[in-house]
């Protein structure tokens, strides 16, 4: 049953291809040895535990996660790129439900702390340049940055989990709320100038 080549990167491939068809209470040693065939004890040498096994999943989806966004919104700026954040991030977490979890609710680092805060910076970096083009500076670019990602993380947190019971479509809505906070974030850019 060994398997030749595997890696931590490798295995961590294998556990995303589990929890996206499992979900996280399928998310096992066990899954993650049968998807990489081999048995579970040979993941011990690539990996320290399920845990461990998390992180670094968190990582790889962190990174995913940013090379989308950020592809989305490069050159663009103000209306545009905020368009553009927020339907990239949406678009991930409706393909990734499981995935944009993690990004939500990262396990404890470990010894992986500084990298799961460095991929964590550079999402939150997409997020300001995202905001920038809209002239605010200070502790206003950071109330921005937050308000930002409230309204994405909640809108998707409540689509995935079926909040939003009313059959308005929930296209119509997004684009709504965008309207709402691209006007919002340019009138305080204007009263702050």
């Amino acid at each position: 049953m060994a398997r030749a080549g595997l890696t931590p990167q490798i295995v961590t491939s294998f556990a995303l291809e589990v929890l996206d068809g499992a979900g996280p209470t399928g998310l096992t040693l066990k899954a993650v040895a049968e998807r990489a065939g081999v048995a579970p004890p040979s993941l011990y040498k690539h990996v320290r535990s399920l845990e461990d096994l998390r992180v670094l999943m968190t990582l790889r989806v962190m990174d995913e996660a940013a090379a989308r966004i950020g592809a989305a919104v490069m050159g663009l700026a103000g209306d545009d790129a905020l368009r553009a954040f927020l339907a990239a991030f949406r678009a991930y977490a409706r393909e990734f439900p499981y995935r944009h979890a993690l990004l939500e609710s990262p396990p404890p680092g470990g010894e992986h702390q500084r990298e799961l805060d460095a991929a964590a910076g550079h999402l939150v970096e997409i997020a300001f340049a995202t905001v920038r083009g809209y002239g605010l500076a200070g502790d206003d670019l950071v109330h921005a940055v937050r308000a930002l990602r409230a309204v994405v993380v909640g809108f998707v947190g409540l689509e995935l989990g079926s909040g939003y019971m009313l059959p308005t479509d929930l296209d119509d809505s997004f684009a709504f709320l965008t309207e709402i906070l691209a006007g919002g974030l340019a009138r305080r850019a204007a009263a702050a100038s």
